[in-house]
């Protein structure tokens, strides 16, 4: 791991260090209190919402020890998708006037490219997109596997869907996902 770790007190610490460096850094870990640990820090939606109105992300996330976990924070990238979950964050940050610049600017190339109109639902939300399931009527084994599968491995299934750029894109993901389920052993 190349990049710093940070321990922060609060989202005021966190917001400090983005506002000084949210442009120099590739990105940074957090390290994050757990519940319980009796330690304190800034608090994994505090650090979202800060992250975001900086034009940051969160990623991975991973064990550190008994009191923390790791969790990745960075740019955003040119082609990151949009969460609907994000988007209604960004929106609720840009009304209590907390959105920054450089939040302001992956919003606006996130809306002028797609991405925002685009955002994907979150896996509590997700249904099965009408191609999905008409591709599901179409295919016996397909359909048989599909429905014997737990309810985050079918939002796997469906997430590249809803995360395709183009109808091409689209339709090559389909095929694939409907390949696969055809190829399950049940």
């Amino acid at each position: 791991m190349t990049e710093p770790i940070l321990v922060l007190a609060d989202a005021g610490a966190w917001e400090a260090w983005l506002a000084e460096h949210h442009g120099a850094r590739s990105g940074v870990w957090l390290k994050i209190a757990k519940k319980g640990s009796g330690a304190t820090t800034v608090t994994l939606p505090e650090a979202l919402d800060v992250a975001l109105c900086h034009g940051w992300i969160d990623s991975q996330r991973k064990r550190c020890d008994d009191t923390y976990y790791l969790q990745r924070y960075s740019p955003r990238g040119p082609r990151s998708p949009w969460s609907q979950v994000n988007v209604a964050k960004a929106e609720a940050l840009i009304a209590a006037g907390r959105m920054r610049p450089a939040g302001f600017a992956e919003i606006e190339a996130a809306k002028a490219d797609g991405r925002w109109a685009g955002a994907y639902e979150a896996q509590r939300n997700a249904t099965v997109p009408p191609d999905l399931a008409e591709a599901l009527e179409r295919s016996e084994r397909a359909r048989a596997a599909f429905e014997a599968l737990g309810k985050t491995d079918r939002y796997l299934l469906v997430l590249p869907l809803h995360k395709a750029r183009t109808p091409e894109s689209r339709a090559a993901r389909l095929r694939k996902a409907i390949a696969a389920l055809e190829a399950d052993p049940l």
